[in-house]
């Protein structure tokens, strides 16, 4: 594309061209060198725009070829999902014991597997394709696995933390054993899908594994682990590479078993989570305006920042996939920093907890009792209204907050590339 002329005939843009177009014939613009022109065209329309027109005349503006909206929505039959306590919707529980009352209380009703009082951001993605919501991996009761699995658990990290869950709270399902998992799960389910009968209402026909949905949410854990081992900022700054060579080599494991579109979450702004702040010392020049502590959400960019490169090198090392990198980060602390511009209150108490500054301990945590004269009382009790709160425990966010963040990363705002959840299987050539 070597100029306006290009947008000015492409038939897929006539409303742009109508809010446009008188920009578009000034003489003095149309005389300047194309990316200078592309950034004028764009302070001075995209202010005028919305919705999806807005995210069409942002893929014209910074792409050398623009999606056209006329291509179909992606077709995508089946999810399957790696990652930590963000997106665990159930497999924790599975092997540890459930997440007790009240967790799950404004949706579910009961506890269902995840550390939230209701649905996930994984939930919503899985809603918004059409699908079910994601069974885990590792719950072998009443489980269908027909449109998907969810290999995610609570406590999970990319680099085996060679600690026991009881040691230092992290899972044993890190990323890599995630992966061996889903290997597992595919060879042997497209053996089980053959015999027939009650196998194929369970499991996935073998052409769903190329065109599934490959979603990843993880990479905090490994961040706070160096911190809860008494690292410097600057110690866990030094294995972030290591974290995400790790990460590199299951992406292209799954590429190898046949994966193709990647949703990649970046890490959210951890230095905002109570169970963070309660921990872990800051003096007062390391918190911000919004109260969330500086050196932390540093790391997280640092690491995000690094994520992004890394998704960059998989599409030129996996050309046959599509990668969608999604900056949950952005989303999450604009929520945190400006809760009542979005509609909450209180975004760095948990809701859900007991005593202090931020409602949390960690010795009594969302849904725990202490026993007075041989009686059992709750003291992680729920707040009032869960639905005007972020922060549900402390360390994870409350259906609300997870419903958020969902509304702005699925329309593509904050993805790389600029493309909404529901087109992620088409790629932007830049």
């Amino acid at each position: 594309m070597h100029g306006p002329q290009k947008l000015l005939t492409d038939a897929s843009v006539p409303v742009f061209l109508q809010n446009c177009i008188p920009f578009t014939q000034n003489p003095h613009l149309l005389s300047l060198p194309y990316p200078y022109w592309r950034m004028s065209m764009a302070s001075h329309c995209l202010s005028k725009l919305t919705g999806s027109l807005l995210l069409l005349v942002v893929q014209l503006l910074f792409f050398e070829v623009p999606v056209s909206f006329s291509r179909p929505p992606c077709d995508f039959p089946a999810i399957f999902n790696f990652g930590d306590s963000n997106s665990d919707t159930g497999g924790l529980s599975a092997a540890f014991g459930p997440a007790p009352p009240p967790n799950g209380e404004t949706f579910f009703g009961a506890p269902a597997g995840r550390y939230s009082d209701g649905r996930l951001i994984i939930d919503f993605i899985a809603q918004s394709l059409g699908l079910p919501y994601l069974n885990a991996y590792l719950d072998s009761v009443g489980t269908n696995f027909s449109h998907g699995t969810n290999f995610a658990t609570a406590g999970s990290t990319i680099r085996r933390q060679n600690t026991t869950l009881f040691q230092g709270g992290f899972s044993p399902f890190s990323l890599d054993v995630q992966s061996w998992q889903f290997s597992q799960f595919k060879a042997r389910s497209r053996k089980a899908y053959d015999k027939g009968g009650v196998y194929k209402d369970l499991l996935p026909p073998e052409d769903y594994f190329s065109r599934a949905l490959y979603t990843f949410d993880i990479g905090q854990n490994d961040l706070t682990a160096g911190y809860f081992q008494g690292m410097t900022t600057e110690e866990v700054k030094t294995y972030i590479p290591d974290v995400l060579d790790k990460f590199t080599i299951v992406v292209k494991s799954v590429y190898g078993e046949g994966g193709r579109f990647f949703w990649i979450h970046n890490t959210g702004p951890f230095g905002c989570l109570p169970y963070v702040l309660d921990r872990i010392p800051l003096t007062a020049a390391q918190i911000d305006r919004a109260g969330c502590g500086v050196p932390f959400n540093e790391v997280a960019q640092l690491f995000n920042a690094k994520l992004k490169e890394t998704v960059a090198w998989l599409r030129k090392e996996l050309p046959l996939a599509t990668f969608t990198y999604v900056d949950v980060y952005s989303v999450k602390y604009s929520v945190i920093s400006q809760p009542t511009k979005h509609g909450f209150e209180h975004p760095l108490v948990a809701c859900c907890g007991h005593g202090g500054k931020y409602n949390y301990n960690m010795h009594v945590g969302c849904g725990g009792k202490i026993k007075v004269n041989g009686t059992e009382v709750l003291l992680g009790k729920s707040c009032e209204k869960p639905l005007s709160r972020i922060n549900w425990d402390g360390v994870h966010y409350t259906e609300a907050g997870n419903k958020y963040v969902f509304d702005q990363i699925s329309n593509g705002k904050f993805s790389d590339p600029l493309i909404p959840l529901r087109m992620a299987c088409h790629k932007l050539v830049r």
